[in-house]
């Protein structure tokens, strides 16, 4: 045992010593972590804000002024402008100078006042669909709210000044109250990360001996092969958790994120998940015969993984046999366990489906890439 882990040790020190070697890459593990929290944090947002309207006013008259008004005063919308003649809408969204735009007829007030219903047309441009369909949605909350207080209103000359009985809806959100995309998306790159440091260094390790003609000179000491795979995995285990502990800090003290679940649960997982990623790497060092063979390989593994993930699209909404494949990738459940016990505080109880999968994933591609490894010997 004691010799079992002398050689083990001068494994993991000569990888050490080899990351020390480059710069670059000590650089890279650092910052990239920090780079990439930074760019999704703020830079890959969800959230609607300032969307640009433009709005033809042909009715001018008090109740036309009031929609105006309201507009002006949300946070969700820009009003860039008027126009006199409808036919300029469709103009400044052609110059993609607005995506929405209002028009407001000239008999609006009139049949308002008159009793009769009264119409509104929101043009929206669709290029970009998610901001279109959210922009709108707002939109047209804003315009039933207004109706609302109309006939509220109309009611109350009327002589009902409790208006009718009707529904009334009020929404709670839980887990993320400000909706914000910086929560969801920080947590998912806490295991993005993880998963880019693990699996694209990792699957460079063995190559980059087999292409320097050290390999050869490695297997003929006593160093044994699964041990010569463990000791070229520890030291980037370590960095990947150096790494989660820099998103950890930056998303709690620098987003202002909240943690809400077991921080040594997250880790513990992590761990598993570093695991699972460290397995694929290896598997594609040992089949791959260049450093940029494999480079291309982990990028085309990791590209779909994101994509089927979740990270940033609903699997719900994807075709149903798209999400059948989904559950063949291990950041799927590392997403759900990073996000519940970031936004919802839920511990094992809920999320040991997750780590079981986790586990199975990480116990059968490290197996593989040992196997891989032997087989290739």
């Amino acid at each position: 045992m004691h010799e079992r882990t002398r050689r083990l040790g001068s494994v993991i020190r000569k990888e050490l010593r080899q990351m020390r070697r480059n710069p670059v890459l000590i650089r890279m593990l650092i910052a990239a972590p920090v780079l990439q929290l930074i760019m999704f944090g703020y830079a890959v947002t969800t959230d609607v804000r300032n969307v640009p309207v433009v709005v033809c006013d042909q009715s001018n008259s008090r109740e036309s002024r009031a929609i105006v008004a309201g507009i002006r005063a949300g946070f969700y919308f820009d009003l860039i402008g008027h126009v006199a003649d409808f036919r300029d809408l469709k103009t400044e969204l052609d110059a993609g100078r607005a995506q929405l735009a209002l028009h407001i007829p000239i008999d609006f007030a009139r049949d308002l006042r008159r009793g009769r219903s009264a119409s509104l047309a929101l043009y929206i441009d669709g290029t970009d669909s998610i901001t279109a369909n959210t922009a709108a949605s707002y939109m047209v909350g804003l315009l039933h709210g207004h109706a609302r207080r109309i006939t509220l209103a109309r009611l109350s000359r009327a002589g009902m000044p409790g208006g009718v009985p009707g529904v009334e809806m009020v929404p709670r959100v839980w887990y993320n109250p400000d909706l914000s995309s910086a929560n969801f998306m920080v947590p998912g790159v806490f295991g993005l990360i993880i998963m880019v440091i693990t699996t694209v260094w990792t699957s460079q390790s063995i190559v980059r001996e087999r292409e320097l003609g050290t390999l050869e000179q490695l297997l003929v000491t006593p160093v044994r092969p699964i041990e010569l795979l463990v000791g070229k995995s520890l030291p980037y285990a370590a960095t990947a958790l150096v790494a989660a502990a820099e998103i950890v800090l930056l998303a709690r003290f620098w987003f202002g994120i909240p943690i809400e679940g077991s921080v040594p649960l997250l880790f513990g997982l992590a761990l598993v998940f570093i695991l699972t990623s460290l397995g694929l790497g290896l598997l594609i060092s040992t089949v791959s015969q260049t450093q940029q063979q494999a480079l291309l390989t982990a990028f085309l593994v990791m590209m779909p993984a994101v994509l089927l993930s979740g990270f940033m699209f609903p699997i719900e909404n994807m075709p149903w046999i798209i999400q059948q494949v989904s559950y063949l990738i291990p950041y799927r459940y590392f997403l759900e366990i990073a996000r519940g016990i970031f936004l919802r505080g839920v511990g094992l109880e809920v999320l040991w489906p997750q780590a079981i999968a986790l586990t199975v994933f990480g116990a059968v591609l490290f197996t593989a890439g040992a196997v891989s490894f032997r087989k290739r010997l």
